[in-house]
């Protein structure tokens, strides 16, 4: 009897220390389990600094600068100016830039009739869709019509017409690394007007534009 009262507290201690090494294993899990946590945690830690990147630079374009944004800009306009057919007298308008972009502008020279100024919108609407331009508005206002589209790289582009008939075209960069912006380098096809502003209206006729009728749409 006294044998198996002494072999009682032995059984308790071994049952004791293998429910503390069992607590052991299960806290050790445990802490496996937050060491996942941890590393999904760090995961977002990374998923936000680069959010919080990306909101610090949101909707700029950070490989190209204003310089190169006016460059293309005058690319868009030399290209639809060239696929307008009969082509028309333009000369430069002033150049704007904000915090992040620039503003390119072109002032048609010859006088585009009120009968031709829809045919005139429809062949840049052409031109562009042709060239994967998305239109993004038409506007059919019978004295000032207008069209607008831009590009996958968020350039925007228009042409519109304004007072006394006088048809503009601009192209806005979308917003990119800051720096000079130097004039446009395209040779207007007729008088540069260089320091004048405002331009002079429209003063060159054309057989087709400056005429009455629809023909030739």
């Amino acid at each position: 009897m006294r044998r198996v009262k002494r072999a009682l507290p032995l059984v308790a201690v071994v049952l004791a220390l293998g429910v503390s090494l069992s607590g052991c294993g299960n806290e050790s899990g445990a802490r496996g389990g937050d060491h996942v946590s941890a590393g999904a945690s760090s995961g977002v830690g990374s998923g936000r600094q680069e959010e919080q990147g990306q909101e610090k630079g949101k909707g700029k374009d950070q490989r190209m600068d204003m310089q190169e944004a006016a460059e293309r800009a005058d690319a868009m306009l030399d290209a639809v100016l060239k696929g307008i057919d009969p082509d028309v007298r333009w000369a430069h308008g002033p150049t704007t830039t904000r915090a992040c972009g620039v503003t390119r502008r072109r002032a048609v020279m010859t006088v585009v009739s009120p009968e031709r100024r829809q045919t005139f919108l429809d062949r840049a609407e052409t031109f562009w869709r042709q060239n994967d331009y998305r239109i993004k508005a038409v506007n059919k206002d019978e004295k000032f019509p207008a069209v607008y589209a831009v590009t996958r790289s968020g350039f925007g582009v228009s042409v519109s017409f304004r007072g006394k008939g006088q048809a503009f075209l601009e192209a806005d960069t979308p917003c990119v690394k800051e720096s000079k912006v130097a004039a446009p380098a395209s040779e207007p096809n007729g008088p540069a007007y260089e320091g004048v502003y405002p331009l002079p209206r429209p003063d060159v006729r054309s057989d087709f534009w400056s005429g009455e009728g629809d023909e030739g749409r």
